[in-house]
């Protein structure tokens, strides 16, 4: 029975490479990152052929993509977030604000970057970053995600 528990663990994780479920956090900014993460949904990009869908729980994503500046407030919101996700989970900061605060950086109330608050795996820059950007950025996610699921011997790819 372990065995079959070893397999079927392997399988989902190889599974859900193949079809990853995103969640979005916007920290907080002025929504131009959004809405092209948004179009990336729509009929032009229709990522959803590639069977990449927007969830909005966080213990059924896969990769948790980030827009926005990181503030006091919602800093511990995106920790908690980040926490709920199942291993391996892989973050995408999108935009200049979640690479580095962006224009807001100098703020009082910004910390500046998602870095700041949590492990990022890939940074997608632009201001707003196009969906051919945020898209390619997935992708690499992709990519580090399967870097990190068991192999058939159980241990990590390196």
């Amino acid at each position: 029975m372990k065995w079959f528990a070893q397999m079927y663990s392997r399988f989902a994780a190889r599974s859900r490479i193949k079809s990853p479920w995103l969640l979005h956090f916007d920290c907080g900014s002025c929504n131009g990152c959004d809405i092209e993460l948004l179009a990336c949904l729509t009929p032009v990009y229709d990522v959803e052929r590639f069977g990449i869908i927007n969830v909005g729980n966080p213990m059924h994503a896969d990769i948790l993509i980030v827009t926005g500046t990181v503030n006091p407030r919602n800093a511990k919101v995106l920790q908690n977030l980040y926490d709920q996700m199942p291993e391996p989970r892989i973050v995408v900061a999108v935009g200049s604000c979640g690479l580095s605060g962006g224009i807001f950086r100098d703020a009082y109330n910004v910390l500046g970057g998602v870095d700041r608050v949590i492990p990022v795996d890939v940074y997608v820059p632009g201001c707003p970053a196009k969906p051919e950007a945020i898209i390619d950025g997935v992708v690499r996610a992709l990519e580090k995600k399967k870097a990190r699921v068991p192999t058939e011997s159980g241990g990590a790819k390196a």
